[in-house]
């Protein structure tokens, strides 16, 4: 081999030698990089999760509702019933306070049907007894956040109406030996879905409000330490207004 010869083949030689140490260095630097790449999508989506989760539990939140009424009511929070007296509405002389706690977000609907005592369609209690008379309702309630103390929410004016059972509508039929066969009633059909919040109750009258004079309020109402805003309310008529649909939205 001649001198020139010589020269090319140790030029090839170390050519291959730098090229062979230069593969491994790219190799690690790649995957370095590909490491740092998904170390910081690691780190997004655990921000990410974190955020969600201090969203849900800022949004979420324990509320109490406490309800008076004479004689019975079913509390529904955004359509799902929550609570309902414990004494049937079969039961004379029912007056007693219930407590119903529930977890929920702003905003969200409360719907409340209320229903007095009466014994038949007539909207007579008593019957065939000395002390056969139209009875009378009245509801109250109050809606508390347990995470503030705060009163968010409570009876009033602003609440929206329907009553769907009245009677009598001839008042003078209320002390008639048979009311079944003398007394005339009026029942309206209970609209579908009227406790979900997406429901329109915008053509519903405003709730009356009544004094407690008005109401007599008895067993239970002083259980409850009431908001001075909160008022006892009905329908337009204590006596014959016997089934009343209450509906608020709490912002």
């Amino acid at each position: 081999m001649n001198r020139m010869a010589a020269l090319v083949v140790v030029a090839a030689l170390v050519g291959a030698s730098c090229a062979s140490d230069a593969t491994p260095d790219a190799t690690t630097d790649a995957q370095i990089e590909s490491v740092e790449t998904v170390d910081e999508t690691t780190d997004t989506e655990t921000t990410n999760e974190t955020s969600t989760e201090d969203a849900a539990s800022v949004e979420d939140a324990a509320f109490q509702i406490e309800v008076w009424a004479d004689n019975w009511s079913a509390v529904y929070v955004d359509g799902e019933l929550i609570g309902e007296d414990s004494v049937p509405i079969t039961t004379e002389r029912s007056f007693n306070a219930e407590t119903f706690t529930f977890d929920t977000a702003l905003p969200f609907t409360i719907a409340i049907e209320a229903k007095d005592f009466k014994e038949t369609d007539s909207g007579i209690e008593y019957i065939g007894q000395q002390n056969q008379q139209m009875g009378d309702g009245g509801i109250i309630a109050q809606v508390t956040n347990l995470s503030t103390g705060e009163v968010v929410a409570v009876t009033s004016s602003d609440w929206k109406a329907l009553v769907v059972h009245q009677a009598p509508l001839n008042t003078d039929c209320e002390d008639d030996p048979d009311p079944d066969s003398t007394c005339e009633f009026l029942i309206v059909e209970t609209p579908a879905n009227w406790t979900s919040a997406e429901f329109d109750d915008s053509d519903w009258a405003s709730a009356t409000e009544w004094t407690a004079t008005d109401v007599d309020p008895k067993d239970g109402y002083n259980e409850i330490s009431w908001d001075a805003t909160a008022q006892l309310i009905w329908g337009t008529d204590l006596e014959i207004d016997n089934t009343v649909l209450l509906r608020t939205t709490v912002s």
